[in-house]
C-alpha cells in the first residue's frame, strides 16, 4: 500500500494536544511527565502527525497492527456491518460472531474449538485462570517472572514485570517462577540444552514445593513479548506441557502478542507443536481496529461447563463490529499470505538484518526473535553484558535509551522501546523495501547508542 502525503495543519493539531493534556489520561505515565505525539492518521507500515512528519511504524501499535494500518477491506467489513447490526447482545447466535469464533477455532492448534469472546487480552487472561480454577477444584496458579499479560486484578498479578508491583497483595493466588532465557541465565547455564533442562527442573521443584494439587494453571506467553521476546529453547514448551499432564494442571498459553501471524505461523504454539488447555488471543485477530479478545479451549474444559454454568461473561463479548472485522483480517491475511510473508520476510530480511546491525555495533549485545517479532538487547558492555540502562531505570538514568528514541524519530522511524531493548515488531505485512528503509534508521540510531558504550 503506497501511503498517503500528510498535509500539514499545525492548528488542529494544537487543539487536538491541548483537548489531550486537559482530559486525557494516560495509562501507565505520571501525568505531567508525558509529550504525546498528537497523530493525523496512518495507512499501511506508515503514521504522521499534523506538522507532516511521517514515521515507519516499527511497534505496529502496540504490537497488534498485524495487517497495518486502515486496510481497506477491513474497513469495508466494518463499515458494512456497521450498516447491517452495529451491536447486539452476547446470549444470540450473530453470524458475524459465529464466523469469526468458526475462522479463530480452525486455525487453534488441537481441539481449542470453543471460543469465549472478551473485550482484550487482560480479560482474555483473567477468564482463562477462572476456568482453569473452576475446572481444577485448585487456587495457585504459577507465572514467569519476565512477561506480561494485562492490566486488569488478575492479569496484572500474573505479570513478572515491575508493572505488577504497585497492584501486588499478594493475596491473588500467584507464583512466579523462571522460565529460560540464555542471555541472562538465572541457571548458570553454558547452552541451550542446560538452560531447558535446568529450567524444567526448577519449574518441577516449584510445583513440587508449592504442592501439585493446589495449582489449577500455568500461565506463560509462547514467545514472552513486551518482556523481551525470549525464544524458547528447543524442548522447554514440551516439558512444560508434560509436567502439566503428569501434575493434572492446566496449561494456559498467552498468545495476545504472539498470535495471528506475528511469528510466521498462525500461532506461536505452532513452531512448538505444543497444544495447551486454554490459549488466550486479542490484538492480530483483527489488527486492533475494534477491540477484541478471546480464550479458545479444549474439548475437556469446554465440558466443564456443558451442564454447569460458567460463571463469567461480559456485556460486549463477541461484539458484531469486532467479530467482522476478525473476519475480514482472517480472510485478508489468507488472500494475501500475511503470516507466509512475515515468516519469508523475517528469516531472509528482518533477522539477517539485525544481525548484521550487531556486528557493527558494539552496544548491541544480542538480536533474537522470529517472524515479525524481534528484539535488539542494548548494553554498555558486551563482555559482562551490562545493560545499557539499569533494569526498570527512569529519568537520567535512562537517558541513554532515550536519546537512541529520539534519534530512531529523528530518523523517521517510531522504534519499540523497553527497558535496555528496542524491539523490531513491524506489521506482517510490511514490505521488503519497508523493512530495509527501518533497519537504515536503526543503523543511525544505534551509533548514539554506541556512544555509552563502556
Amino acid at each position: 500500500m503506497t501511503p498517503q502525503t500528510p498535509q500539514p495543519n499545525p492548528e488542529v493539531g494544537a487543539a487536538v494536544k491541548a483537548a489531550d493534556r486537559a482530559h486525557v489520561f494516560h495509562s501507565w505515565s505520571a501525568q505531567e511527565l508525558i509529550d504525546p505525539l498528537a497523530v493525523a492518521g496512518a495507512e499501511g507500515s506508515y503514521f504522521w502527525d499534523y506538522d507532516g512528519r511521517r514515521y515507519l511504524d516499527f511497534t505496529s501499535g502496540l504490537v497488534y497492527t498485524n495487517i497495518g494500518y486502515q486496510h481497506p477491506k477491513v474497513v469495508a467489513a466494518i463499515q458494512e456491518q456497521a450498516a447491517k447490526m452495529t451491536t447486539f447482545a452476547p446470549a444470540f447466535a450473530v453470524e458475524a460472531r459465529s464466523e469469526a469464533a468458526r475462522l479463530i477455532a480452525e486455525r487453534t492448534p488441537g481441539d481449542l474449538d470453543k471460543i469465549f469472546f472478551t473485550n482484550g487480552g487482560a480479560d482474555a487472561n483473567e477468564h482463562a485462570v477462572r476456568m482453569a480454577r473452576l475446572h481444577t477444584g485448585r487456587p495457585k496458579v504459577l507465572s514467569a517472572y519476565r512477561s506480561y499479560h494485562g492490566g486488569t486484578q488478575q492479569a496484572i498479578n500474573l505479570t513478572g514485570d515491575p508493572r505488577r508491583w504497585a497492584s501486588d497483595s499478594a493475596s491473588n493466588g500467584v507464583v512466579h517462577f523462571w522460565t529460560p532465557f540464555l542471555y541472562r541465565s538465572r541457571f548458570y547455564a553454558e547452552t541451550e540444552e542446560q538452560e531447558c533442562a535446568r529450567a524444567l527442573e526448577h519449574l518441577e521443584t516449584t510445583i513440587v514445593f508449592e504442592g501439585p494439587a493446589t495449582i489449577a494453571a500455568i500461565v506463560l506467553e509462547t514467545i514472552p513479548g513486551t518482556a523481551g521476546i525470549m525464544v524458547p529453547p528447543a524442548g522447554y514448551l514440551a516439558g512444560v506441557r508434560e509436567l502439566c499432564d503428569t501434575y493434572g494442571i492446566v496449561l494456559i498459553l498467552d498468545e495476545v502478542m504472539a498470535g495471528f501471524g506475528r511469528t510466521g505461523k498462525w500461532f506461536a504454539a505452532e513452531l512448538y507443536d505444543v497444544v495447551p488447555d486454554l490459549m488466550t488471543f486479542a490484538k492480530g485477530v483483527n489488527s486492533g481496529y475494534v477491540p477484541l479478545g478471546g480464550v479458545a479451549i479444549s474439548g475437556e474444559i469446554a465440558e466443564t461447563f456443558g451442564k454447569r454454568a460458567y460463571p463469567g461473561g461480559l456485556t460486549y463479548s463477541g461484539h458484531p463490529l469486532a467479530c467482522a472485522a476478525a473476519v475480514a483480517t482472517i480472510n485478508v491475511m489468507e488472500e494475501e499470505g500475511v503470516v507466509e510473508n512475515a515468516a519469508r520476510l523475517g528469516e531472509t530480511v528482518l533477522g539477517p538484518g539485525l544481525r548484521e546491525l550487531a556486528e557493527r555495533h558494539p552496544s548491541v549485545g544480542e538480536v533474537r526473535g522470529v517472524g515479525m517479532f524481534w528484539a535488539v538487547e542494548l548494553v554498555r558492555d558486551r563482555a559482562t553484558r551490562e545493560p545499557l540502562v539499569p533494569y526498570n531505570a527512569a529519568g537520567e538514568a535512562n537517558a541513554p535509551m532515550a536519546a537512541f528514541a529520539a534519534a530512531a524519530k529523528k530518523g523517521g522511524l517510531w522504534p519499540f522501546v523497553n527497558m535496555n531493548r528496542t524491539h523490531a515488531v513491524p506489521p506482517c505485512n510490511a514490505s521488503e523495501a519497508e523493512l530495509k528503509e527501518g533497519l537504515a534508521v536503526l543503523d543511525a540510531a544505534l551509533s548514539v547508542a554506541d556512544a555509552h558504550v563502556e
